[in-house]
């Protein structure tokens, strides 16, 4: 056997067990998008309806241009919701497992909650939580690399973003602490 021949394979040992259940189809994930989608086209037509889409002595009126987009919106929509019903007779191809949706919601659910601490405590103590949180949880770092490096990347934020440009930021009591 040459060189050539040899084949190195690496496992990744936070990959996905092969036999997790499946959570749902790619057949349904699309047909709920094609009907969300077509919800907010009908919304979004209706709205520009009410606002006037029609051509008047002056030119346009506010919603001509928005209501006909929301309609090839619609009809987008409709395309791709028959699709689906169509190919739904076939095979049911997997669109997410248990394992693979426990992932996505390991990232999802801190950075929703980062939006609700920023809303109390501003974006720097907001920003120290999630990054200082995931590099422990999601990294397994140590607990004072974890906190080192949030706290150091949150302080280059303040200064670059407060100090340095003078950019408004969401700040919370740390912040008014400080008299920022």
């Amino acid at each position: 056997m040459s060189q050539t021949d040899l084949e190195i394979v690496v496992d990744d040992p936070t990959a996905p067990e092969e036999n997790s259940s499946s959570v749902t189809s790619s057949g349904t994930v699309e047909i709920i998008v094609c009907l969300l989608l077509l919800a907010l086209a009908a919304t979004l037509g209706y709205d520009n309806w009410r606002s006037g889409a029609s051509w008047d002595s002056t030119g346009p009126e506010p919603g001509y241009f928005p209501f006909y987009l929301s309609l090839i919106l619609g009809g987008g929509s409709l395309y791709g919701l028959i699709a689906a019903l169509v190919a739904r007779r076939g095979a049911a191809d997997t669109f997410v497992t248990r394992a693979q949706a426990r992932r996505v919601m390991a990232v999802f659910v801190p950075t929703l909650l980062f939006c609700v601490v920023t809303q109390f405590f501003g974006l720097y103590v907001a920003s120290f939580l999630l990054i200082a949180g995931f590099m422990r949880a999601i990294g397994k770092i140590a607990l004072w690399k974890s906190l080192l490096t949030a706290f150091l990347f949150t302080a280059i934020m303040f200064v670059t973003f407060d100090i340095a440009f003078d950019v408004i930021m969401p700040k919370g009591p740390l912040e008014a602490a400080f008299g920022y």
